[in-house]
């Protein structure tokens, strides 16, 4: 479904991405891991088009997304969540859930995508017409992936997720992940340092470094990778 080939991205002299490869399967969730500054964020930016690649292709179903606009690609069932949530405070949680599905036409669909959200977060069922200021940092992060599925993505990029959240939200929020891929075929991309949460729920995981995929594999075999773990994951 999503293929990367020989990616590279710049930021002036520096290689934030070199030569990256890799292919995701539709209806799987991988986990890319890596420290501060391995590329992570860098390789989601490029995949949704906020940030060009210099050279190398990125593949969506069979067609060259490289150098599409961000709004183009999001079109063709692309949906990004950046690290830090970016919800709109000053906006109730409903109106924040109604933005993500601005662009699609069909009304019915749009109210239906509208009540899963809001069955899959129930505390933002709760919150529907209160600002999302009033909202925990976890039921902000509820938001913004809530905000992404109202657009029926079929690819799901995901930015650190967990950052800041206490464990019990981090896994509340990775099994409805688990679960959203087993009841709809959701595929997902999950950028995560925190790998042990990550590889719990995913199907494979490549680990980058500087801006190069130095290991990939199941996530299992990742996991018990002693040597792997000690020098990229950090646990």
């Amino acid at each position: 479904m999503l293929d990367i080939n020989e990616l590279v991205t710049t930021y002036g002299a520096v290689r934030a991405l070199d030569k990256v490869s890799l292919s995701i399967e539709p209806g799987s969730i991988t986990a890319i891991l890596g420290a501060n500054g391995a590329g992570k964020t860098t390789l989601l930016r490029t995949i949704s088009g906020l940030v060009p690649a210099r050279s190398g292709k990125v593949t969506w179903d069979g067609e060259d997304l490289t150098g599409l606009a961000a709004d183009k690609i999001a079109r063709r069932g692309l949906s990004h969540v950046p690290e830090g949530s970016g919800v709109i405070a000053e906006l109730t949680v409903e109106e924040n859930l109604r933005l993500g599905a601005l662009w699609r036409r069909d009304r019915a669909d749009r109210e239906l995508a509208l009540k899963e959200v809001c069955e899959l977060f129930p505390p933002l069922a709760e919150r529907i017409e209160k600002p999302a200021s009033t909202l925990s940092g976890g039921e902000r992060q509820m938001l913004a992936i809530g905000r992404a599925l109202m657009s029926r993505p079929k690819l799901l990029l995901l930015d650190e997720p967990s950052l800041g959240l206490a464990p019990m939200i981090t896994a509340q929020i990775m099994r409805v992940l688990r679960d959203l891929r087993a009841d709809t075929g959701l595929t997902v991309l999950l950028v995560e340092q925190n790998a042990r949460s990550a590889l719990s729920i995913a199907d494979r995981g490549f680990v980058l470094s500087l801006g190069r995929v130095v290991a990939t594999g199941e996530a299992s075999t990742l996991l018990a990778d002693d040597q792997l773990r000690h020098a990229y994951l950090g646990f």
